[in-house]
């Protein structure tokens, strides 16, 4: 009752998850975004896909078994997603099992047109993406009509994606054919599945921006989550030799060989430019 007064109770949802306090949406989301149009000359080449990776799963088990009502981030997803649709680049949308993409309602940003527009207009592919297994094979055959994989943040990524060998597929077959790699936030964590079934962790020594550990620790106090996640993505990246350069959630991106990774939501807009700018250049 005490936390409810001050606003800092998660909100209950109908299937027993919670989604974040009053105060913390209002310190974390915003109805309109920072996404500002940039003119680019449009890639019109052979490597016109790009495959975007989403989590189709919403709840994450914290450590107190309460659970947290997450998915893909929108403001993440869909702001780097416009910057590479304006540089003339397509998109292949997936998910570990192919059932719907899910995303932070919460978190949507419904007064930003741009924003907005793009969700609806790839809707139908959210709701029948493609399932990883089948890409698999597929993406390995066809990497010379591929630039990119982009795997977008929010909470939800850490569920299915870091333990799914299909993935782990992918971004080796991308490492090995120079394709580039885009993340940010929580995203990362699907560098993790390069090591399963014994595999070597491609990313050691790279530079790279996550969200940082310090900051979801604190989370909760505001009721952003119910409890304390159940395991730390920084912590797990470092432990097999990432560099994480960032130390707030802020707008910081790093360009690290054919790695592009941002810091947060607040990286969205300036991970999109980057990521155009850095692709359009390595294919000109």
């Amino acid at each position: 009752m005490f936390k409810s007064l001050l606003g800092i109770a998660p909100k209950l949802e109908p299937d027993g998850s919670f989604s974040p306090s009053k105060l913390a949406l209002k310190l974390s989301t915003s109805d309109v975004t920072d996404y500002e149009p940039v003119s680019y000359s449009a890639y019109r080449g052979e490597r016109s896909k790009i495959l975007v990776i989403f989590t189709e799963r919403k709840n994450m088990t914290m450590q107190n078994a309460k659970k947290f009502s997450t998915g893909n981030h929108p403001v993440e997803a869909l702001l780097p997603m416009l910057h590479l649709k304006s540089a003339g680049f397509d998109f292949v949308i997936a998910t570990p099992t192919g059932k719907p993409v899910v995303f932070e309602q919460w978190a949507m940003p419904h007064g930003d047109r741009a924003v907005v527009g793009l969700y609806e207009e790839l809707k139908s592919s959210f709701e029948q993406p493609l399932s990883v297994s089948d890409v698999v094979g597929r993406f390995a055959n066809e990497t010379g009509s591929y630039a990119a994989v982009f795997v977008p943040g929010g909470h939800g990524a850490m569920l299915g994606i870091p333990e799914d060998p299909n993935v782990g597929g992918i971004l080796r077959t991308a490492h090995e054919n120079d394709l580039f790699t885009i993340s940010l936030c929580h995203g990362p964590g699907s560098l993790l599945a390069t090591t399963l079934n014994g595999g070597e962790f491609l990313y050691r020594g790279y530079n790279m921006c996550v969200f940082p550990d310090a900051v979801d620790k604190q989370t909760p106090m505001i009721g952003y989550m119910p409890g304390h996640m159940p395991w730390r993505l920084g912590e797990q990246l470092t432990k097999l030799g990432a560099n994480l350069v960032n130390k707030k959630a802020d707008d910081m991106c790093v360009v690290d060989r054919r790695l592009i990774t941002g810091a947060s939501p607040q990286a969205a807009n300036a991970l999109g430019k980057l990521a155009a700018k850095t692709l359009l250049e390595a294919l000109s």
